[in-house]
Parts: structure tokens; C-alpha cells; sequence
């Protein structure tokens, strides 16, 4: 009788554990979605990591990382800084360019207990250095569906001076990759702007109406945006 009894006290204690243990063992299908009318976003990348760890922090200057996301769409940097801290990333779940209205799925299978929250990011194009993101959102655990609108933000590193460029670190100027060529304007003046040296919510931007002068390379009458910019879905299964 005992030993049934001393059996079943230890199967009572194992339950918090094995209960913690399911929790944690999860299934997120991650939906983002683009909601403007005619920007791009550059290659996503989506991450399930610990926490404490986040892409930046508003008001305080843009690492080296997101300053090479933010102006050029190179994600590489901030993957590397998230896989040195055991973060289960997805890397271009798009393919290339998640376009206007369009929508793409990434799928973080039973990420490790440690990668609590969700971060997501992505240049915006046409901007300077706009991008969307969610940053360090914790993971909802309970299974169902969790629905986010996500802000434009602007990286503080380049002038917003709405002109085409080579999208390389420390040079003005937009990038404008092959599918928007034939959308975005060509010769723009320059909006008379600085580097704000912090990251903030993004103010938008302005075009113009001129394809080929003016003061903006970019499109006013399809380009322009306001926030939020992005939907995130995420099923937890």
C-alpha cells in the first residue's frame, strides 16, 4: 500500500513539469501581411528568440544590424546577432519582395523553451530607411488565433531625402530593386532632410507628382502610406 501510495505522490509531482513542458511546445504559424498600396517590403526576417534580446530600442541609436536592414534590406546582420543567442529564425519566407496586398507564412516549429518572444522585420521600399516590425513580442502559449497591426519605423541613420541611391551604408539615396523600377521616379532634387541619429515611429513620406524632377523619386499617388502597414496573424497550435 505504500509503495502505491509513494508511486502515486511522484506521479503528482511530475505533473507541474510535464505541464510546463507542454506549454512551451508549440506550433506558430506566423501571417504577415502588406498593407499598402504600392510599397514593397524587402526580404522578412521572423524570429522566435529569448528574452531580454530585441532589435532596437526606440529613441536610442540603430545598430550596425538594423542600420544594413533599414537602408539596403540586408537581413544577414541581424540574423547572425539572433543565432548567437539560440533563436530559432525564418529567413525570406516570401521569397524576394512581399509586394503591396500581398501576404506571406512563416512557420516556427516547437521553437526552444528559452525563445519566448517574436520579433519581425523588414526594409520598407521605396524609403530611406523605413521598416516594419514587431519587436519583442511575447508568444502567446494558449492555442488560438492573435492578431497584430504593425507602424512603419525609420531608423534615424539616413536623410529621408526621397531619391534614388545604391541602398549601400553611409550613402543618401534609395535602393529600387527591378520590380519597382518602372514605378519610382527618376530625377528628384531631394527633400531637404537630416539624419534624425535615433530610431523612431516612422513620419511617412511625402512624393510627389513629378515621375521625372520634382523634389521625391517617389510615386504620391501610390506610394505614400500611413500606419499601421502590416498584419500579423499567429496560430499557435
Amino acid at each position: 500500500m505504500k509503495k502505491n501510495l509513494i508511486a502515486g505522490l511522484i506521479s503528482l509531482s511530475a505533473l507541474p513539469l510535464l505541464m510546463a513542458t507542454q506549454v512551451f511546445a508549440a506550433d506558430y504559424s506566423v501571417k504577415i501581411e502588406n498593407l499598402t498600396h504600392g510599397t514593397y517590403f524587402a526580404p522578412l526576417l521572423v524570429s522566435a528568440h529569448p528574452v531580454g534580446i530585441t532589435l532596437f530600442t526606440s529613441g536610442m541609436p540603430a545598430s550596425i544590424s538594423l542600420q544594413k536592414m533599414a537602408e539596403g534590406g540586408d537581413i544577414s546582420g541581424l540574423e547572425a546577432d539572433l543565432m548567437a543567442v539560440g533563436a530559432t529564425n525564418v529567413v525570406n519566407p516570401a521569397a524576394g519582395l512581399l509586394m503591396p496586398g500581398k501576404s506571406t507564412i512563416a512557420h516556427l516549429a516547437n521553437p526552444a523553451a528559452a525563445n519566448t518572444q517574436l520579433s519581425i522585420v523588414a526594409m520598407m521600399v521605396p524609403t530611406n530607411d523605413g521598416f516594419v516590425t514587431l519587436n519583442n513580442l511575447t508568444l502567446p502559449t494558449t492555442p488560438g488565433i492573435y492578431t497584430y497591426l504593425l507602424n512603419a519605423y525609420d531608423a534615424g541613420t539616413e536623410a529621408n531625402n526621397e531619391i534614388r541611391g545604391s541602398g549601400a551604408v553611409g550613402m543618401a539615396g534609395m535602393p529600387v530593386p527591378p520590380p519597382l523600377d518602372a514605378l519610382v521616379g527618376t530625377g528628384g532634387a531631394g527633400i531637404g532632410a537630416t539624419a534624425e541619429g535615433f530610431v523612431h515611429i516612422h513620419r511617412g513620406v511625402l512624393g510627389d507628382h513629378n515621375l521625372t524632377g520634382g523634389m521625391s523619386d517617389i510615386n504620391a499617388s501610390s506610394q505614400r502610406w500611413l500606419n499601421p502597414v502590416a498584419r500579423v496573424t499567429i496560430t499557435v497550435q
